[in-house]
């Protein structure tokens, strides 16, 4: 862990308890690997990966609509305002 990562990392950290705490579901393990693997990404300053399952979990959390509390949102939403401060690109493209 580094100092730039160190915000992200404190991030995921809030936001995984948050996701293992969901009911189970059609998508529940799928963001919980997806988080996982997202946490690992950033340990190792894996930029594609970063990119890649920032992606997924975005799509999953939007996919998901009310299965997952507004919490989960916001909180990774604050993980990809701290990835880009740090430098990470978290989208393929700039956002509309």
């Amino acid at each position: 862990m580094s100092e730039k990562t160190a915000p992200a990392l404190a991030k995921l950290d809030e936001l995984l308890p948050i996701l293992r705490g969901l009911p189970a579901g059609n998508d529940t393990q799928t963001i919980l690997d997806e988080g996982d693997a997202l946490r690992r990404a950033v340990a190792a300053f894996h930029m594609e990966a970063i990119r890649f399952r920032m992606h997924n979990v975005d799509r999953l959390l939007k996919r998901g609509g009310d299965v997952y509390p507004a919490l989960a949102r916001q909180v990774f939403e604050e993980l990809r305002s701290a990835l880009e401060a740090a430098g990470f690109h978290t989208r393929s493209r700039e956002a509309p």
